[in-house]
């Protein structure tokens, strides 16, 4: 006789995804545990700390929406809440909710195991031990494995170095000290000005500049929070119904469509609004079409020159090799006004690429910039990292990496992949481009939903079938190569391609066909009773 697993659920995760998949799963009577190999609740949010570090949607949307308890007690500071702010969150959502009781801290997991005969899964953790469960879900995060730049002499620097995704817990005192940063995506954006604040001279090296949509972080008050707590599902359900899980109004008409003049008065007035306010309220093809996408360029390049004293330096601060939304946009706070400090030095490595990094700095063709501090804020592998970091071993011994080099990327909407019975991912590759939070509580909803509809239907596991899967992969590039950022001959390298990784294939990590569309896609497969989801098996239902 086959024994009972330790749990019915492991969660690997204990962020958003994890305390989401656990309540929900808990709902329905699963004995569900999260584990974390860090030492504290809030994932991304409890490993970056870095200067500036807060998120790029606004506070009204980036939360749950499923515990009224938790709406009703909490209140946000910020417009754009830091990072210690969604991770003061989250530990409130822990304590409320009663969670702590089923997260296992300091618990790193090595390997994961199907047995086919036993229909489990076995987690093996760093101290030796193992767990048993039936179902094994992924809460590790699309932005979590790191990755260093390829640079000779990397080791060699004897003066202070950090990753932005390491960054240490008691902070670091950069101030009046000489320091060098390396990559300007999302967090290196956001720390541009905080270090700007109180470095001595600081070199910031730029290969590939970013379109950045400037914004303000007005205080939250009573009366904002009061709104909220009053309108709170009618604006979490804006942000279901958003291509971008936001809580905005879906633009109407082509850039195309208007005058020139009407064009900029749109544009101008969401830049002074700020933030994803210009890239999803001006107009509906600043994604989709190019030339829409290059007159939104040149409304940024020109706020650029306005904003930026040194001409010569706002040129190399305004992309030109591909357009707006040709990578994830990124939200600014004061970044580009931080180049008009003396002590700011852009450095341009696209034109002469950094040579070596030496015992004393940064070295750009023959200049040695000699530095006390040298920072890495060179981003992750993004989607799959986690996935393929460690080994999720299914049917006949072959892992969850072997599976993707062979065959491609494959999934079943992201959620699950064929020869992984009763394996899981929130926030898989392939699902949305999104304002997180929103997909993360819709998905852990839906697999609530699926997981009690197999254990009520005696169905054994779920399992994607391969048919599932090519399709899925279809739609996923037919809806990627729809978009500006798929351009032959200009296209910026961005994570969403995988572009960003040397060697990594060139695959469309996410979803970019819109979290709306995606959310009717699976609601479509369990209004089918999970047909996609039923490889190597019969439907019982």
């Amino acid at each position: 006789m086959t024994s009972k697993p330790d749990y019915d659920a492991i969660v690997i995760g204990a962020g958003f995804s994890g305390l989401a998949m656990l309540h929900h799963l808990r709902e329905i009577g699963l004995s569900t545990l999260v584990v974390d190999g860090e030492d504290g609740i809030g994932g991304t949010w409890w490993v970056n700390r870095y200067p500036g570090v807060r998120t790029d949607s606004e506070y009204s949307y980036y939360s749950f929406s499923f515990s009224k308890e938790v709406r009703d007690e909490w209140g946000w500071s910020e417009r754009y809440p830091a990072g210690a702010e969604v991770l003061k969150y989250l530990n409130f959502v822990a304590d409320r909710l009663d969670l702590r009781k089923d997260i296992r801290l300091s618990t790193r997991v090595n390997k994961a195991v199907y047995d086919e005969g036993a229909n489990t899964w076995t987690v093996h953790l760093g101290d030796g031990s193992t767990l048993t469960t039936t179902y094994l879900v992924s809460g590790m995060g699309v932005l979590s494995q790191a990755i260093f730049p390829a640079i000779d002499g990397i080791d060699t620097f004897k003066g202070e170095k950090y990753h932005s995704s390491m960054w240490p817990r008691g902070g670091v005192d950069l101030t009046g000290k000489r320091v060098g940063l390396i990559g300007l995506g999302a967090s290196g954006i956001q720390m541009v000005p905080e270090i700007a604040k109180v470095a001595g001279d600081f070199h910031v090296f730029q290969r590939t500049p970013n379109f950045i949509v400037e914004t303000t972080n007005d205080p939250v008050t009573e009366q904002d929070m009061a709104y909220l707590r009053d309108h709170y599902d009618e604006i979490y359900e804006k942000a279901a119904n958003h291509p971008f899980g936001v809580a905005m109004e879906p633009a109407e008409h082509s850039a195309l469509e208007v005058s020139a003049e009407e064009r900029d008065r749109i544009f101008e007035s969401k830049w002074t609004e700020g933030g994803f306010h210009f890239a999803n309220e001006c107009f509906n093809d600043l994604a989709t079409s190019h030339e829409a996408s290059e007159l939104a360029s040149e409304f940024i390049r020109k706020k650029i020159h306005e904003i930026v004293d040194d001409q010569a330096v706002a040129d190399l601060l305004s992309p030109t090799t591909y357009s707006f939304n040709g990578k994830r946009v990124p939200t600014g706070h004061s970044y580009y006004a931080a180049f008009n400090k003396p002590n700011v030095h852009l450095v341009d490595v696209a034109s002469q690429s950094i040579s070596r990094i030496s015992e004393r700095g940064v070295v750009v063709g023959d200049t040695e910039y000699e530095l006390d501090v040298l920072i890495f804020a060179t981003g992750f592998d993004a989607m799959t990292g986690t996935l393929t970091n460690i080994d999720i071993v299914g049917r006949g011994g072959r892992t969850l990496r072997e599976k993707w080099l062979a065959d491609g990327l494959k999934s079943n909407l992201g959620i699950n992949a064929n020869g992984f019975p009763n394996f899981f991912m929130s926030l898989g590759p392939q699902t949305p481009y999104s304002n997180l939070p929103v997909p993360i509580q819709l998905g852990a909803q839906w697999l609530q939903r699926a997981i009690a509809w197999a254990r009520e239907n005696d169905v054994p596991f779920l399992e994607a079938t391969p048919e599932s899967e090519t399709w899925w992969m279809e739609e996923t590039e037919r809806a990627g190569k729809a978009t500006v950022m798929y351009s032959e001959g200009k296209k910026a390298k961005a994570w969403f391609l995988g572009d960003n990784l040397p060697g990594k294939p060139e695959e469309f990590q996410v979803y970019m066909g819109g979290g709306q569309v995606y959310q009717q896609f699976c609601r479509a497969a369990e209004a089918d009773g999970y047909h996609s989801f039923l490889a190597n098996q019969s439907a019982k239902a």
